[in-house]
């Protein structure tokens, strides 16, 4: 038995929208039995974006019926039925919100129409369900209303069922997406988490921390780690008691106090970062008369002018210096040190392969890249947003070392050092905070810098 469910929604911050209109078809894989059509009162503001797309505002609603009016009737039509809608993590989730602001805790089996599509049609041009089912031949009106779309979805199943004559992809979805449901324990975890950037960490039931992440979205991060199946995942879900987190209001703050947190604290399920963040690293060899750029695994203590995730990260930028800075391939490790290379022979390369460049002239422009790769000043803070409107945060960079992060209301002044220190959360400077601060710079990341010895 199946229901098929299309839901309308007022829009807004993830697990606080609410229900404007629900759709049920009660189908046995032959008929419609069981039908509920209905528009709902959602008591709460609906986004201007969704009642110009489904024309459904709160003048409408005011005289329709609450969640709880619906409820016990919705339990009746879905009970002993695998739940079926186009997008039905959605769906689902917003079905369960609206039953645990009751107190109840609803679960079902579901599959979504989407997924189902795309291994049964996977030709299909869009598999946005206005796009598809008129692709199919399958009418549809009332197109971002629920009755319509739940007309559309259970057609577009009825010829799924019909694709799927040995009925593995049924039986193989029912299994898997049954598994990527938030098992009732964690719901109320779930609730307290923002859908916003910063850094969780995971506890044992002893409080004990053995998972710490980022994300710009905290709550969709661990709902993923509790509604996966990889080993990862499967760890927390068995371990897990309890999630803490802290915002961070951007994200390289988030990289940043994850990494050093990370090296602090050493979760056991962090291990592959528990050392060092960047593997891969480009060196400057000052032994040979061209000096030459290298690629080479990170050593400690050794130092570089930039250094990477992986290899073909480093293989990247070593080429773009390359090309922009006008250096000899053959000079780097990407080249035969013996051998003139491809650039001469096309004349980008002004001949240090075969010595036709002074070795002065050449070695100039190793020296450009390293001072691009330098602060853009000695003394400085990078400020970017913070975690209030009526906030900013800091990176601070000291005699062109790092020296920590930290926030300050819009109100305050941190031009001088013994305010910023006031403020300052101190992290050790390394070759990783170097290079994340650096890439952030380079990408522009930030919404202002200040130049202290300007100020």
């Amino acid at each position: 038995m199946y229901a098929i469910l299309d839901i309308e929604t007022t829009g807004g911050k993830y697990n606080e929208e609410g229900i404007t209109e629900i759709a049920v078809y009660k189908y046995d894989g032959q008929k419609v039995v069981d039908q509920l059509s209905s528009l709902v009162n959602p008591l709460r503001e609906i986004q201007p974006f969704v009642e110009r797309l489904t024309g459904i505002n709160s003048k409408i609603l005011v005289n329709a019926p609450k969640f709880f009016e619906l409820a016990k009737r919705i339990v009746e039509i879905t009970n002993g039925c695998v739940i079926v809608a186009h997008n039905a993590e959605f769906d689902y989730r917003i079905l369960q919100t609206e039953f645990r602001r009751l107190g109840y805790a609803f679960e079902s089996h579901s599959l979504c129409t989407v997924a189902l599509s795309q291994k049964l049609l996977p030709d299909a041009e869009s598999y946005k369900l206005g796009n598809l089912v008129r692709s199919l031949g399958i009418p549809i009106t009332d197109r971002h209303r629920a009755h319509g779309d739940a007309l559309a979805t259970l057609e577009l199943f009825k010829l799924l069922l019909e694709k799927d004559s040995k009925k593995e992809i049924i039986s193989t979805y029912v299994k898997e997406l049954n598994k990527n449901k938030v098992p009732t324990k964690f719901l109320n975890v779930i609730e307290e988490i923002p859908s916003e950037i910063g850094v969780y960490y995971i506890h044992d039931s002893e409080g004990n921390i053995f998972y710490i992440g980022k994300s710009k979205n905290i709550k969709k991060r661990v709902l993923n780690h509790l509604t996966g199946a990889n080993s990862k995942a499967v760890k927390i879900q068995k371990k897990m008691a309890r999630v803490s987190y802290e915002l961070c209001g951007n994200e390289c703050i988030a990289l940043l106090k994850e990494q050093h947190e990370i090296k602090s604290n050493q979760p056991i399920l962090n291990h592959a970062l528990k050392f060092r963040h960047f593997a891969m690293g480009i060196c400057l060899d000052i032994t040979t008369p061209y000096h030459r750029l290298i690629i080479e695994p990170v050593i400690h203590d050794k130092d570089y002018l930039e250094v990477f995730k992986n290899k073909k990260d480093a293989n990247r930028k070593l080429r773009w210096w390359i090309e922009n800075f006008t250096l000899c391939e053959s000079q780097t490790s990407l080249g035969n040190p013996n051998k003139a290379c491809f650039g001469h022979g096309i004349k980008e390369c002004k001949g240090a392969c075969v010595g036709d460049e002074p070795t002065k002239t050449y070695n100039k422009r190793l020296i450009k890249i390293r001072k691009s790769l330098e602060y853009p000043y000695k003394n400085m803070l990078l400020i970017d947003k913070g975690n209030a409107t009526s906030e900013k945060s800091f990176i601070f960079i000291q005699n062109s070392v790092f020296q920590g992060y930290g926030y300050f209301k819009l109100n305050h002044q941190i031009k001088t050092i013994k305010a910023i220190k006031a403020r300052l959360t101190p992290i050790e400077n390394n070759r990783d905070t170097q290079a994340l601060v650096r890439s952030f710079i380079r990408r522009e990341k930030y919404k202002k810098i200040l130049d202290l010895d300007a100020v």
